[in-house]
């Protein structure tokens, strides 16, 4: 790992502790996410800014880490590949319908690098919230579906898998008599 990386990885950690924040659903710490996507995102690219980006991709969102800080602490390129990755939509933006219509065209405009991020952030939580907490998944992956629209220029490979997963999902929902 390179020092950029751990320096990425050291600072998520930090921040995401400084803000109490867990894992939903297994209470972990929450570093085992951006761990999780870094690691898809490391299986297909040896870009080592996508790869800090993916470490940090929550930490302006969910933290009280500025967008200034991740420019000064790892310079333009990351800051850059982080503001593409963190939502844009506000509570004071409307329901949740509308604001994940804001996100949608903040990551539609996305580079290519920040969208393969974004697909693995998403086939994380899919995996996770899928898997716990199936009431939310029907809201949940019928926007992610939406959302692979327009991720089609990230990484094949993480593409097929996020489709496949949201197919996988639609497919086992299915077959799920009403009873």
């Amino acid at each position: 790992m390179s020092d950029n990386i751990t320096k990425a990885r050291d600072f998520a950690r930090q921040a995401h502790e400084a803000a109490g924040q867990l894992r939903k659903y297994t209470h972990e710490p929450y570093i085992v996410h951006p761990a999780a996507v870094a690691k898809l995102v490391a299986s297909v690219t040896d870009d080592e800014a996508m790869i800090c980006a993916a470490w940090l991709h929550d930490v302006v969102e969910d933290t009280h880490v500025s967008l200034q800080q991740i420019t000064a602490e790892f310079g333009d390129d990351i800051a850059q590949l982080v503001s593409e990755l963190t939502d844009v939509s506000r509570p004071k933006d409307g329901n949740r319908a509308a604001r994940k219509q804001l996100d949608r065209e903040h990551t539609r405009s996305a580079s290519a690098r920040a969208k393969t991020v974004k697909l693995a952030d998403l086939i994380d939580n899919s995996r996770s919230i899928t898997q716990h907490d199936p009431r939310f998944a029907k809201v949940y992956m019928a926007e992610k579906r939406e959302l692979l629209n327009v991720l089609r220029e990230g990484d094949s490979t993480l593409y097929a898998l996020a489709e496949k997963i949201a197919t996988d999902y639609y497919a086992r929902a299915s077959s799920v008599v009403p009873g």
